[in-house]
């Protein structure tokens, strides 16, 4: 009977350490979560999930479409160029990474080349907003090609800044949704050379 009273006065002191913890760690977490976007947790768990996943947080925070066999890195970087004029989102530079690597090494380099990409006035609107903004601007997408000489298209998923966060005002909110929309299009079309 003295192991069974030792038993429950042990769960009993285990429950009252765990709920001082909830009460002086989580719960304030919680009541701020109450300022976010209504999508924010959905987010964030999502986040957590990839990077469990993938082991990488990095990974976690990008989207990436695989090109379709057959389509070459010049098909892609025409496709690119043609869809983003298409769209009316301004090609505002090319980092050749592979090309720089190789004249520094003296080694070729597998494919690594990197658009930026932009709306000058919603990249203004989101400056404006936020200064941290500008750490996504100019929009990136980057043609890679693996060690397995797969080619993969990446680029930041801006679902964090648009939905992390205190809800974005409504007209900014569509904004930077359709420059994220108009991303992922340009990636999924690359991806199988279309333009």
């Amino acid at each position: 009977m003295s192991q069974l009273k030792n038993i429950f006065a042990f769960i009993g002191v285990v429950s009252v350490l765990l709920t001082g913890l909830l009460s002086v760690k989580i719960f304030p977490v919680i009541s701020q979560l109450a300022d976010f976007d209504s999508h924010a947790v959905k987010l964030y768990f999502d986040v957590a999930k990839r990077a469990l996943e993938e082991r990488s947080g990095v990974e976690a925070m990008v989207i990436k479409v695989p090109v379709k066999s057959g389509v070459s890195a010049g098909d892609v970087d025409d496709s690119i160029k043609i869809i983003a004029s298409e769209l009316n989102i301004k090609n505002v530079g090319e980092l050749p990474m592979y090309k720089e690597v190789q004249a520094l090494s003296g080694v070729p380099f597998r494919y690594a080349k990197i658009y930026l990409l932009c709306d000058a006035m919603i990249a203004a609107s989101l400056l404006n907003h936020s200064d941290g903004f500008s750490s996504y601007l100019p929009c990136r997408i980057s043609v890679v090609e693996d060690p397995d000489g797969q080619l993969w298209l990446y680029t930041l998923d801006m679902d964090i800044m648009i939905y992390g966060g205190r809800p974005l005002p409504p007209a900014l909110k569509e904004d930077a949704i359709k420059v994220r929309d108009t991303i992922i299009e340009i990636m999924n079309r690359a991806a199988v050379g279309d333009f």
